[in-house]
């Protein structure tokens, strides 16, 4: 797959809680910089302490190949324990023009709720792009691997969401 194709992941697990409890985690923009090998911190901007449409808040990142790195992510789909979905921008620059315009992203994330039995099944996606990213510098400088690149990318966004996929399941079945 080519980048410019938007290439996908999304991983899914069933955890033995209500939706609201789940919720409660996927929400908690905290969580992911807790169990993810990538994402390691975060904070509200503009003054927001929780999950609205329109509300932003930073990542800082980590890659043992692409350095330290901060995005923007501007929630652009909520829906009350059902959808929390969020675009990431590039407003630095890092990978070209800043882009802090949320119809063009990196990437987009997006986790969905379903109640399921006594608990909820939990889905998280990814998309790369449509806008530039670390992804793009590395096809640049090998674009006859480009896919391999990407397919590469993909399976470490995999990896990363199911270890969130994991905590959350893990702190959820705890109560």
């Amino acid at each position: 797959m080519r980048y410019s194709e938007g290439p996908r992941v999304s991983c899914d697990v069933y955890i033995e809680a209500r939706p609201s409890q789940v919720w409660a985690l996927v929400t908690d923009i905290g969580l992911p910089a807790r169990v993810s090998p990538e994402l390691q911190r975060v904070e509200w901007l503009d003054g927001m302490e929780g999950p609205a449409v329109g509300a932003c808040f930073a990542g800082y990142n980590h890659h043992r190949m692409n350095g330290e790195w901060r995005t923007v992510s501007h929630i652009v789909d909520l829906e009350e324990q059902r959808v929390f979905g969020w675009a990431v921008v590039d407003p630095d620059g890092r990978y070209g023009d800043p882009v802090p315009d949320p119809a063009k992203p990196l990437a987009t994330w997006r986790f969905e709720l379903e109640p399921q039995g006594t608990g909820t099944r939990l889905r998280q996606f990814a998309r790369m792009g449509p806008g530039r990213s670390g992804v793009n510098l590395v096809i640049e400088r090998a674009p006859e691997r480009e896919e391999e690149i990407v397919a590469f990318r993909l399976a470490e966004l995999r990896t990363n969401m199911e270890a969130t996929l994991r905590g959350v399941k893990a702190l959820a079945e705890a109560g």
